[in-house]
């Protein structure tokens, strides 16, 4: 695990202490059924659909003003593409909301899948290590997002750097009677022993069953751990050489952070089953609770209009977040988004985004107006300024009204271009203003309005998209790839020797290996120039790529075109 995760975590599980609440008591673990326990805690006053009910419920938080929310993130094999975009850039409007409307501190988790059948695959067809193959295509995902202005999580976090934890979590299920090894050193989880319980996303029917083992004692059990191929990555377990499997990363990955209790869990509706409710299978049987997960949201597919399919990679219907940028703005994506409601499907087309584009375009063509007239520079009738201030306090109340019932942006972006429809209204030039009194406050207020709601929303129309990002991805893939052999050279450097047999003394360093901490502590200077920071932490190191020039005497370095003339 590499240091700055280390570092993340450990701020993450402290913040963990601070949050914890009684659990509350459910009997047994299995009484329930499929049945939701709505939480105790903090009521949101917010509803929002929870696909485990399939009906909107009110928000309840285990803690007032805080919510913990875990999603799972990409299998970095490839590129991202707009159906990826549509379901984080919808989430992250939704934690936006709860966080600037609402005053909801939101804690946010995503586990990145970095192993995988199709990272694997494409390796081989790559010939490039599925690690390499993996950390190019993160950097890109991580690049895409901020390109589209999602904010990124609290934590990132790689299965890879988490299999220790993840083998312990799959121990503690079979110890609860829960999952079984096979001869061939597979493990899968026992449907059967959970009886009712499983089925909360898909009902009564029986499931698909998935392919593995023939030792399977279910067709529906599902892989936690799967055994090593020839060419295969793997790690040691108590089973065997093999790896984990999908579904068990994100049980694992969001308990190491948030516990036995989650509030929120986000993904696209085509994670709900099998993979979401595997989560809960899981979750539930590590930990013994009645209900782990207390929400889950979904957000609707993307599709290509007049397409029945989702957009997706298998399906290759697919534009890369990075092609369509070139036509289009993360602002208007970001419009788009907002114009249907998160958990609906979208059709996209070339029509819809110029639908998106058109009302940023009227909305800040308002925008430029009011600043006109305010500064004297458009001549008007005199304005109703009762009747504005009227469908101002309409437009706030309608907004409120919207986002408080599972995030209705449909409806509050519709009370925002009522609001400009009136405005632009009272805004008609003439040549003389025959010495009429102006009315630059209303106007004022209500561009002032529509800038807080655009800029809750992640629009800012004051910027150009795409200056947040100025560096090479391929570059940190290399630095991160240099970085931990540098780590894995160091560590080896740092070994003691045995302790001497019969003394106290501290054992110490090879003293043949010296040359290679002295080689590393070089490489960590020479790098520093070039803006490549690395800082050793215990054994362990942490990079980053620093915005500012390296300072010599106190003074900052400058590039040559930044030089002052003499």
């Amino acid at each position: 695990m590499s240091e700055s995760v280390r570092l993340v975590l450990r701020k993450l599980k402290v913040l963990r202490g601070l949050l914890s609440v009684p659990r509350r008591s459910s009997g047994s673990c299995f009484d329930s059924g499929r049945k939701w326990i709505k939480p105790s805690g903090h009521d949101t006053g917010l509803t929002t659909f929870n696909s485990l009910t399939k009906q909107k419920e009110p928000l309840i938080l285990a803690r007032e003003g805080v919510a913990t929310w875990y999603s799972c993130g990409p299998t970095v094999y490839d590129h991202a593409h707009l159906g990826h975009a549509c379901s984080y850039v919808r989430f992250d409007i939704l934690q936006r909301i709860l966080s600037r409307v609402f005053g909801i501190r939101v804690v946010h988790a995503m586990v990145i899948t970095d192993i995988d059948d199709k990272i694997i695959k494409r390796s081989l067809e790559e010939n490039v290590s599925p690690t390499v193959l993996a950390r190019m295509f993160e950097e890109e995902f991580k690049k895409d997002m901020l390109s589209l202005k999602v904010t990124p999580p609290a934590v990132y976090l790689r299965v890879t750097e988490n299999v220790h934890h993840i083998v312990s979590f799959i121990e503690r299920i079979i110890q609860h009677g829960h999952a079984y090894a096979t001869k061939e050193g597979d493990v899968y989880f026992d449907i059967r022993s959970i009886g009712d319980r499983y089925g909360k996303f898909v009902g009564a029917s029986d499931p698909p069953s998935e392919p593995g083992s023939t030792d399977k004692r279910d067709s529906r059990d599902f892989a936690l751990w799967k055994r090593s191929k020839p060419q295969e990555p793997y790690w040691e377990s108590p089973w065997g050489r093999g790896r984990p499997g999908w579904h068990i990363e994100c049980s694992t990955v969001s308990s190491s952070v948030f516990g036995s209790q989650l509030d929120i869990h986000s993904g696209g509706i085509d994670l709900a089953f099998p993979h979401h409710e595997n989560e809960i299978a899981q979750s539930e049987a590590y930990h013994q609770c009645g209900q782990w997960g207390n929400y889950f949201l979904h957000s609707g597919h993307l599709h290509l209009r007049g397409s029945a399919e989702k957009m997706s990679k298998s399906l290759k219907n697919y534009i890369t977040i990075k092609d369509f940028l070139q036509s289009y703005s993360a602002n208007e994506f970001r419009m788009f988004c907002l114009l249907t409601k998160y958990r609906s499907a979208i059709d996209y087309s070339d029509g819809s985004m110029q639908q998106a584009r058109s009302s940023l375009e009227t909305i800040s063509t308002f925008l430029h107006d009011v600043e006109a007239y305010m500064k004297g520079q458009l001549l008007c009738p005199a304005l109703q300024e009762a009747f504005l201030w009227e469908r101002l306090a309409e437009a706030k109340a309608s907004v409120g009204a919207a986002l408080v019932d599972d995030f209705d942006t449909p409806q509050a972006i519709n009370a925002v271009m009522n609001l400009v429809y009136h405005g632009h209204r009272q805004l008609q030039p003439v040549t003389k203003s025959d010495g009429l009194a102006r009315s630059p406050v209303v106007l004022g207020a209500m561009v002032s309005y529509i800038r807080e709601v655009l800029d809750i929303f992640g629009i800012d129309l004051l910027h150009k998209d795409g200056d947040t990002v100025n560096y090479d991805t391929r570059v940190e893939a290399v630095v991160e790839q240099l970085t931990r052999f540098r780590s894995e050279v160091r560590a080896f450097a740092l070994a003691r020797q045995d302790q001497p047999t019969g003394t106290s003394k501290k054992a110490g360093l090879h003293p043949e290996r010296l040359p290679l901490m002295k080689a590393c502590d070089a490489l960590r200077d020479d790098l520093a120039p070039l803006g490549v920071v690395i800082k050793d932490r215990g054994a362990a190191s942490t990079w980053e790529i620093s915005l500012r020039r390296p300072t010599l005497g106190g003074q900052e370095v400058l590039d040559k075109e930044q030089e002052t003339l003499p």
